[in-house]
């Protein structure tokens, strides 16, 4: 049969690779050692897979992977990771919501807005400190298509879009565990919240106003979001982390 080697490649692959071929996003809970198998598995698939079908989805190696590592490396031996990502893109049916109109004004003839939300990534850590460490990447695109009359008397449509992301990380600290604001203030473009209680947690958000243009920068992104609450605690870090 055409290509069946490389279906039963992929049939060979670990459960959680073979979703991300099949439905390109997968949602699973495990400890350390079964995401290292996963990991091992997708490292497998470029020499066995070549049909551009069933290539890997975009963000797979380049983002996914090494914030699955960095996170695994901070988990206690009891820890479980859990991660939902949605890597089939902003244009599959349920991430567009419906068009709006806007008002106008002559030579505008109409506008239509459309907004579009994709969160293709959630992640839960249970951490080695006893905190639990909670994830959230969207991305979100405002698209305006806008009608208007020339000089010449016709009329033409353009479309805009504009694209942000927006990055949550909460840490939930152990019960107990105190909570202190640290020396140096965070980045302006990270918003910080204490909330304080019998179990505190720090929120960090950012909100982008341009997407990543490749994997690396993504997750620096993701991991400078993700750091901030560490600072919040007096000893920084998951483990052996330190305020740098």
């Amino acid at each position: 049969m055409f290509w069946g080697k490389q279906k039963a490649a992929i049939a060979g692959f670990h459960p959680l690779h073979q979703a991300l071929v099949w439905q390109r996003g997968f949602s699973a809970t495990q400890p350390a050692a079964g995401w290292a198998a996963l990991i091992a598995s997708l490292h497998r698939h470029a020499g066995l897979v070549r049909r551009a079908k069933w290539a890997l989805p975009p963000r797979t190696l380049d983002v996914l992977v090494p914030l699955i590592l960095e996170l695994c490396s901070d988990l206690g031996p009891k820890g479980t990771l859990t991660v939902a990502a949605d890597l089939r893109g902003r244009d599959v049916p349920g991430k567009t919501g419906p068009s709006r109109d806007l008002p106008v004004r002559p030579p505008v003839r109409s506008a239509t807005e459309t907004l579009t939300v994709d969160p293709w990534l959630r992640v839960r850590a249970e951490l080695r400190d006893g905190s639990i460490l909670e994830l959230l990447v969207v991305d979100r695109t405002r698209e305006r298509r806008i009608a208007k009359r020339n000089p010449r008397g016709k009329y033409k449509a353009k479309r805009k879009s504009k694209s942000i992301q927006i990055i949550k990380v909460r840490r939930r600290l152990a019960k107990g565990a105190q909570s202190r604001v640290p020396a140096a203030p965070p980045p302006a473009w990270i918003g910080v919240f204490v909330r304080e209680g019998e179990r505190r947690s720090v929120l960090a958000t950012a909100k982008l106003h341009r997407l990543p243009q490749s994997g690396q920068e993504q997750v620096d992104r993701i991991l400078t979001v993700a750091t901030e609450p560490f600072r919040w605690t007096p000893q920084a870090g998951t483990g052996q982390r330190s305020e740098s």
